[in-house]
């Protein structure tokens, strides 16, 4: 009996043990923030009805989580070089589609990952025509949209925008004035979740500021006193063995929007805008590139060529001879926008900070042009596809949660610092305001100026914020390093101090694009009259065949467009 009486003393000391270690432990999981949580119970465990009571509320808001992984096909855009994504990391599976899968639980399988471009648009066209689209697909330009809304193939979205973004996507949007959705609207419903034109500012002239500095030159105020720093360049022969390049220069002469070497800021400084359509001093529509305005600047770069400030041997040269002239450290100047850091200049001497690249901003005069949506990217969702809404959720996800209240998204965000291609993502669209980089750039410039905090940053923020400021403080001296401060900070800040962009117009219906046999009569004239094999008054000759040839016509339907949209 004693020796039960031991026994049952024994099993209660150590139920009672037992008891105020789990109470203990309880405790001590309470204090911290994960334990706030209810634990998630597995999809295998939860009944039918709980299964379809989740599908359906993920399905009709932005940001819930679908209890059951759902897997979309895909047609995948792809970017150079693997979008400069990590090794081992694919386009199924990187910091994106793993933050896809943790807050959306949605996976996309890729059925082509082709490169922008021919070959991609074909492959979209011959599933166009074998009517056996993906469950979602990236299609470029307005036409194509239009025909697929015409076959019945794809999605009516309407409903998945109202319900599935955000207020802040919707913001977003409204930021990019209301033409933008509209183009992807037929009959009142919204058929596409459209690409966002994010103003990039106008083209800066990058210049070896090391070399400025070797020479004792001034630094340059106007696009006079940077030419003539080129010169010099040429001159001293600053590259060696009689290699050394003023201006790097491409052959189309007006760069895209994610193109270098163009000669915009020269057209710029005569209030030209070639290759663009715009209005004239009447208000009429009229296409930039037959104006006199672009011949004044054409003269001018003539005059350049002679004096060999201009590469001599541009017309030989592709883009990859630019860049490897670039990598290579023999051009003093090239024409880019506020990331051009990322590339090509990235490549000169490794980031080695003895070679020094730095922007000026020679001029900004603000020219009205007109838009074209066929160039535009819009995300549309095959018809019948069970998750239409995942496509809301998405931009919601990503260009929301991610970069403005999720402290657990680094992964993604580091991604931008770390100079990965956001063809990387599964969708390639872009969703954020118009002026977003300015917006950026001033924050990241507040926390460093001590007027803001480093917690008010959004994600995206706080990685070039940390980046910049080592890269600053001299404790982090990467390519990519230097990349983000020279762009984010130096760059942009510039284009901010001059004042920022504004919305272009449209030319609603019609899409304005230049037939290839008057593209390769404007090319060749221009660069004729450059090089000096027409003289400057061959340009007349020129603007009287372009109209000829069926500019006439052309002009006449943007015009119409025109004012079909403004009324």
């Amino acid at each position: 009996m004693k020796r039960n009486k031991q026994n049952l003393g024994i099993q209660l000391s150590l139920c009672l043990f037992l008891t105020v270690g789990l109470l203990a432990v309880s405790l001590s999981g309470c204090s911290q923030e994960e334990s706030n949580k209810a634990p998630e119970i597995s999809s295998e465990l939860k009944t039918g009805e709980d299964l379809a009571a989740e599908t359906e509320e993920a399905a009709h808001t932005p940001l819930s989580r679908y209890p059951e992984t759902v897997t979309y096909t895909l047609g995948k855009i792809a970017g150079a070089n693997h979008a400069n994504l990590p090794v081992g990391a694919t386009y199924e599976d990187n910091a994106y589609t793993r933050y896809l899968r943790q807050t959306l639980n949605i996976q996309n399988k890729d059925l082509f990952e082709l490169e922008d471009g021919a070959t991609y648009e074909q492959a979209v066209e011959m599933s166009i025509e074998d009517n056996d689209i993906p469950d979602i697909l990236v299609i470029k330009g307005r036409d194509t949209l239009k025909e697929l809304v015409r076959q019945g193939m794809v999605e009516d979205l309407s409903q998945v925008y109202e319900e599935c973004t955000t207020d802040r996507i919707k913001e977003m949007y409204a930021s990019c004035g209301e033409n933008l959705l509209d183009s992807a609207t037929f009959d009142g419903k919204l058929y596409a979740f459209p690409d966002t034109a994010v103003d990039q500012g106008t083209m800066l002239i990058w210049m070896r500021a090391d070399w400025i500095e070797e020479l004792g030159l001034e630094e340059p105020k106007n696009m006079g006193e940077a030419m003539e720093i080129l010169r010099r360049f040429v001159e001293a022969d600053m590259a060696g063995d009689h290699s050394t390049v003023g201006l790097a220069l491409s052959t189309e002469l007006v760069s895209g929007i994610s193109s270098t070497y163009g000669a915009d800021p020269i057209f710029t400084e005569f209030g030209a805008v070639p290759g663009k359509w715009t209005l004239d001093r009447q208000g009429n529509v009229v296409y930039g590139s037959v104006l006199e305005e672009t011949k004044a600047a054409l003269e001018y770069m003539h005059e350049l060529y002679e004096q060999g400030i201009l590469d001599p041997h541009f017309l030989l040269r592709r883009t990859e001879n630019l860049d490897q002239m670039v990598a290579e450290g023999k051009c003093g100047a090239l024409f880019g926008y506020w990331w051009a850091p990322n590339n090509p200049l990235s490549t000169t001497g490794k980031g080695d900070r003895a070679v020094a690249w730095k922007p000026y901003l020679l001029n900004r005069r603000e020219q009205a042009v007109l838009e074209s949506y066929n160039d535009r990217q819009y995300v549309v969702v095959r018809e019948g596809y069970e998750h239409p809404e995942i496509v809301g959720k998405y931009v919601s996800a990503l260009f929301d949660h991610a970069r403005y209240e999720d402290r657990n998204a680094r992964d993604i965000n580091d991604y931008f610092s770390m100079n990965v291609d956001p063809t990387a993502r599964p969708m390639n669209i872009n969703v954020d305001y118009w002026d977003s980089i300015y917006r950026t750039t001033d924050n990241i410039m507040k926390v460093m100026d001590g007027k803001m905090r480093i917690q008010e940053l959004t994600g995206m923020e706080r990685a070039y914020y940390e980046t910049c400021k080592s890269y600053k403080d001299g404790n982090l001296t990467t390519v990519n390093a230097w990349a983000a401060y020279a762009s984010r900070i130096q760059a942009v800040s510039l284009l901010s101090e001059s004042g920022r962009g504004t919305l272009p117009l449209t030319m609603g219906e019609a899409d304005g694009e230049i037939p290839r046999h008057l593209q390769s009569l404007e090319n060749e004239a221009f660069l004729q009259i450059i090089c000096g094999e027409k003289p400057v008054d061959y340009f007349e000759e020129f603007v009287e065949e372009w109209y000829r040839e069926g500019g006439i016509e052309l002009t006449q339907q943007v015009q119409d467009g025109y004012q079909e949209q403004s009324r």
